[in-house]
């Protein structure tokens, strides 16, 4: 998947996008509109948490710290066990899982007050009015929903990112 960012003028030429995309075959849970709190947004689908934050980048990277430290406490359970104990494989196991976890759960917190660092450059822009639209289409559709839009929009500006 890719995602096309794309700044509007006005509500009105963003509803009828939205539609335009719906008519192409792009799923409404696949366009997500983002503007200043003095726009009315009502009927479109407004970008949520994961979206606006870090939220899916602070699972990915705690997940992956959280096994490495599980797994290495699991390893030294294992080889250093407490007395009297004997501690196999399925410490490191468990310890790992528990690791990710803790670690996607952590992360996930702390990012999700942390804005999304892709948006700061259409930051002004939303302050002056205008709508950010992100669309997620699939790779083989990224230059028809393009071409789709400039020939109903010449003015849109198109941004193409790989998705997370």
């Amino acid at each position: 998947m890719k995602r096309l960012y794309l700044l509007i003028p006005n509500v009105e030429i963003c509803r009828t996008l939205v539609g335009e995309l719906k008519e192409a075959g792009i799923p409404k849970g696949h366009v997500h509109v983002l503007a200043s709190l003095r726009e009315r947004l009502e009927g479109l689908p407004q970008a949520n948490v994961w979206q606006k934050t870090e939220l899916a980048h602070g699972i990915w990277i705690g997940a992956a710290l959280g096994a490495i430290a599980g797994f290495t406490a699991g390893l030294l359970g294992m080889y250093f066990p407490p007395p009297g104990l004997m501690l196999g494989w399925g410490v490191v196991l468990a310890s790992s899982l528990a690791g990710i976890t803790f670690g996607a759960f952590v992360s996930a917190m702390m990012k999700l007050h942390e804005h999304n660092h892709k948006l700061d450059r259409y930051h002004v822009d939303i302050e002056k009015g205008r709508i950010l639209m992100m669309v997620d289409v699939p790779r083989n559709r990224v230059d028809d929903i393009k071409n789709m839009i400039l020939e109903h929009h010449a003015d849109a500006r198109i941004r193409v990112e790989k998705m997370a």
